[in-house]
Parts: structure tokens; C-alpha cells; sequence
């Protein structure tokens, strides 16, 4: 996908600064998201990476910067105001975070009955849509105990992208899923990327990074010195970006 200036803009991220104790995690990050976008975030372990989806939701305070969303600035927003901005900005946890004692339907269910008006034959109908998406259908009465880990991650999956919000953020989606399991959820995540979805998908696969995303970002030393197309960044001769990409490059035969 090619970015151009006219592209509307998802979120604007600016100046991000944040520290826990004596660890700066964060020195000034700083990245625009574009309208219908999927952006992989690279960075190695402790670099902050899932502190950032935690601050676009507003789990994270920021010791400083802007993250601007419709116009307004998440850092700034009460605990009241930020539920209707997790309303319309999804995640996806690693581990899928459902709620163990929910049935697969009940999980799905529970964010349509807790912010829309929807009624009740409206939601299993939507439900049931999440559920052919996800190739889960039957599954409705199911614990998340009776899942495997794969399932598990397409329910979460399902569950962050029922409200139809107006961005998902991936955070490790593919993390402790055997190969076929990762290209089930890739398929879905590609499913969704065909109706224009806009996302962040933080990850250590890059593989499946450079599969899913429309550019990438790496995050070092606190701060995103790298952002471009993921055709620039495989062909990229820049030891930061080879870092991350030789090994990848190698598997799945890009030159």
C-alpha cells in the first residue's frame, strides 16, 4: 500500500515519554497511523512496545507527549471519557484475555450488551457472523478451558473486532501458536484487512509482521528512528533494520 500526503489520518502519536522508576522507556516516540493501515512495531524485548498500545487505550499514562484520536488527546481524557475510546480502538492481548467463566457466545456477547442498544436477536446474529469469520462456528457454548490455544486467540480476536472499532491493536498475536495455528489467525487477520481495517500489530514474528503489515516502525533506544514500506524495509541495508529482518529474510527466501 503506498502512503500519500492526502491520506486521512487513524492516530497521530507525538513525543512519547515515559519512565517506570529509573528506566526511560520511552524517549520521545513518535509515528502516524493512516486510515486503513496496518503498521508492524518492532523492537526487542523491554523496549516498550506494548507500553504504547497500553497508552493509546489509556492503561499507560505517559509522563509526556500527545496521542491524538477524533481530535482529541488520550493522555489527557478521564477514566469515564477513555471507555467510549476503548469502544472504538480494539486490542488484541496476547493471550486472548477472556473471561474464563463466559461461553465463547457469552464473551462476544458482552461487549455489544455493555455499550450498544442492540437487541438481543441482534447480537447472536452478529455473533454468529464473528463466528464464521474466526471458522469457529458451533462453538458458541464452549468455555475458553475447552479451547485450544489457536481458538483461544481467534475468540479474543473476534471479541476485540466485534464493536467494529475504528482500530485494532495486535499486541504479540501470534505469540506460543505452532505454525498452522499462526496461519489461521494470519488468514483472518488478511480476511479483515480486505474490508479496510486500520491496525498496530506489535510482534517478534516478523515474518508474519512483513506478511500482515502495510509499513514498519522499530522501536530503539526509545524512540522509532525507522518507519517505512515493508518492501523498502526487507530490501533495507541498514544494520537496525537487518537486525531484525536477516533471519526472516532468509526463511522465507526475500532478497
Amino acid at each position: 500500500m503506498t502512503i500519500t500526503p492526502d491520506r486521512k489520518i487513524a492516530l497521530e502519536v507525538s513525543d512519547l515519554k515515559k519512565s517506570f522508576g529509573d528506566k526511560q522507556v520511552h524517549q520521545g516516540v513518535s509515528f502516524t497511523l493512516y486510515e486503513g493501515e496496518i503498521l508492524g512495531l518492532f523492537g526487542g524485548s523491554g523496549s516498550g512496545k506494548s507500553v504504547i498500545l497500553r497508552s493509546i487505550i489509556g492503561l499507560e499514562k505517559p509522563d509526556s507527549g500527545q496521542i491524538l484520536f477524533e481530535g482529541k488527546d488520550i493522555t489527557k481524557l478521564s477514566e469515564k471519557e477513555l471507555i467510549n475510546i476503548r469502544t472504538k480502538v480494539g486490542y488484541v492481548f496476547q493471550n486472548g484475555a477472556l473471561f474464563d467463566s463466559f461461553t465463547v457466545e457469552e464473551n462476544l456477547s458482552y461487549p455489544l450488551q455493555e455499550h450498544t442498544k442492540l437487541k438481543p436477536a441482534e447480537i447472536k446474529a452478529k455473533v454468529e457472523a464473528m463466528l464464521e469469520l474466526i471458522a469457529m462456528k458451533g462453538s458458541n457454548n464452549l468455555l475458553p478451558a475447552e479451547l485450544s490455544g489457536g481458538m483461544q486467540k481467534r475468540a479474543g480476536l473476534a471479541r476485540a473486532i466485534i464493536m467494529e472499532p475504528k482500530i485494532i491493536l495486535f499486541d504479540e498475536p501470534t505469540a506460543g501458536l505452532d505454525p498452522s495455528n499462526t496461519k489461521r489467525l494470519l488468514d483472518n487477520i488478511h480476511l479483515l484487512k480486505k474490508k479496510g481495517i486500520t491496525g498496530i500489530f506489535v510482534t517478534h514474528d516478523i515474518p508474519s509482521a512483513l506478511d500482515i503489515a502495510d509499513r514498519i516502525a522499530i522501536l530503539h533506544q526509545g524512540k522509532i528512528p525507522i518507519i517505512d514500506t515493508v518492501a523498502n524495509i526487507i530490501q533495507s541495508t541498514d544494520p537496525l533494520v537487518q537486525s531484525f529482518t536477516s533471519e526472516s529474510r532468509s526463511k522465507n527466501g526475500h532478497q
